[in-house]
């Protein structure tokens, strides 16, 4: 055997051993991938809290990005895709993620076990405001739960629960565990939000807003929904000239002069109210319906329900 023949038939068994190794590789990467339990959530609060709970057990794939709005944001063909391939799947339900609720819908009917948080949350009816909103939906539940930090706690329980029935492979004690590390925080949230209300004098406890949204909050911590410059628990909705004239009225006559504007939404009609009631009447952010990126204010719930407290505090005492 010549010294080419020899080095060629070499050549020729370290390609198939790096093919080989190779193949292998690739095998054992995608079928790592495949194992590896999935919990897909809808909006970007939910996710935060299914993290925290879910820790390192799964992965959690959340479909809405920061900064979003529940009500209109929609999927991609790609997102839809991975509902259906979830091994369960957290939503809030209660007609909040209006353009995503048919996929979640589809991927029940798949088989997919689906958890609807929102209505797991004892939920109340949209409040009877006094701006004299719509009749028909003061009867109608409201999706914002998450603006009383104690219907969390519950629901962090049952998303716990949920996790360990339907998704194969977590560590029973680690996620309860994570549940019950959170349930703590929570509850520290929930005794700091009741001390820095209290230094908002009850006459001052008027809350107006771009949309009802804080519905929870008030019941839980007792504040007057005097109205919202959108009366509707929809941002899709819009205001009609006698909606806004009802509004500065019943503002008025509460002397409220505080309007509070989802920081993810256009302020446009909120300085309306301004240019109606006078220079007087201040709009300040709130993060109410969606997350930020991280290190933007509210990169958690935890941060944006801690920021919306003291902004509230401080918006209703004129600090």
């Amino acid at each position: 055997m010549t010294r080419q023949t020899r080095g060629s038939r070499r050549l020729r068994t370290l390609l198939l051993l790096l093919l080989t190794l190779a193949l292998a590789g690739a095998g054992t990467g995608c079928t790592s991938g495949d194992d590896r339990p999935r919990v897909v959530v809808t909006t970007n609060i939910l996710g935060d809290i299914t993290q925290e709970i879910v820790g390192d057990e799964a992965d959690v794939t959340v479909l809405m990005k920061a900064n979003a709005d529940p009500h209109s944001f929609g999927l991609s063909a790609v997102q839809a895709a991975e509902l259906e391939r979830a091994d369960l799947v957290v939503f809030n339900g209660l007609g909040l993620e209006e353009n995503v609720l048919r996929h979640v819908h589809a991927a029940r009917e798949a088989g997919v076990p689906t958890f609807e948080a929102g209505k797991a949350a004892n939920p109340l009816a949209f409040q009877a405001h006094d701006d004299g909103g719509p009749e028909e939906e003061a009867e109608q539940p409201d999706p914002h739960f998450w603006t009383d930090p104690d219907r969390v706690r519950k629901v962090v329980g049952l998303i716990a629960d949920q996790v360990v029935e339907h998704v194969d492979g977590v560590d029973e004690k680690t996620v309860r565990a994570n549940a019950d590390r959170y349930d703590d925080q929570l509850a520290d949230l929930t005794t700091w939000m009741e001390k820095s209300f209290a230094r908002i004098p009850e006459k001052r406890r008027a809350l107006v807003t771009n949309h009802h949204v804080f519905g929870y909050l008030a019941d839980r911590f007792g504040f007057r929904v005097i109205g919202a410059v959108v009366p509707s628990g929809t941002t899709l909705a819009s205001p009609s000239s006698s909606d806004l004239r009802s509004l500065t009225e019943a503002m008025r006559k509460a002397g409220v002069q505080t309007v509070f504007a989802d920081s993810s939404q256009p302020k446009r009609l909120a300085e309306v109210l301004r240019s109606e009631l006078g220079g007087g009447v201040r709009v300040i952010e709130l993060y109410s319906e969606s997350l930020t990126e991280k290190g933007k204010g509210a990169g958690t719930y935890l941060l944006m329900m801690r920021a919306n407290t003291t902004a509230m505090t401080d918006g209703l005492t004129g600090a």
